[in-house]
């Protein structure tokens, strides 16, 4: 599997968003699982709580789940601004190779909670660090393939409908979606702020 042919810096550097996407993909639907799978097991979470789920969503299940979210914003975009929602859903995400959803069980999180009731009020934020991290190794390595993608946060408007549609376990809860295809565009210019402001050295 061509993961990481990259060293760690240039494929941090090269991870980028990309809105203009095929439904084309440079590997198999099996090494697709596999950079999941691998993320999923070896990427850290706080009391090595492993509370993380990734739904993978590739042919009708990929452009479903986009049409049942500009079906749900369609009853709550007016509609004179819906057209440009559409055509970004449609070019930018539907049009994709495939998506990916990513959980958090709430079931581990509140036993850890009770378990731990001194850091009661961390669980539900090193939950979301612990989500995070994910979704970056998974962009990351998804990326150093040849995909492009990005991070979209369509919850909770469409959590009801896809745990219906897709059987997803009630105690988990959605918290991005990634929709990744092979890329027909160079992503934008990215801006940075002095690194100075942001980093602090004390010696």
């Amino acid at each position: 599997m061509k993961v990481m042919a990259r060293n760690f810096k240039e494929a941090v550097l090269n991870r980028r968003s990309y809105y203009s996407i095929s439904n084309e993909s440079p590997i198999s639907d099996a090494q697709i699982q596999e950079i999941v799978e691998f993320a999923v097991k070896h990427v850290p979470s706080a009391f090595n709580s492993q509370s993380t789920r990734v739904v993978i969503l590739l042919g009708e299940n990929h452009k479903k789940v986009w049409n049942i979210t500009k079906e749900t914003l369609r009853k709550i975009v007016p509609a004179e601004a819906f057209g440009s929602t559409e055509t970004k859903i449609d070019n930018c995400f539907a049009s994709g190779y495939g998506t990916l959803l990513f959980y958090e069980d709430q079931e581990v999180v509140e036993e850890l909670q009770k378990a731990f009731p001194g850091y009661s009020e961390n669980f539900p934020v090193w939950s979301q660090q612990t989500a995070g991290m994910h979704q970056f190794a998974i962009w990351t390595m998804l990326e150093d393939t040849g995909f492009g993608a990005t991070l979209q946060h369509y919850n909770p408007l469409i959590d009801a409908e896809v745990a219906q549609t897709w059987g997803i376990n009630p105690n988990w809860k959605l918290i991005a979606q990634m929709p990744f295809g092979k890329p027909t565009q160079a992503p934008g210019e990215k801006e940075f702020k002095p690194i100075n402001e942001r980093v602090l050295t004390f010696k």
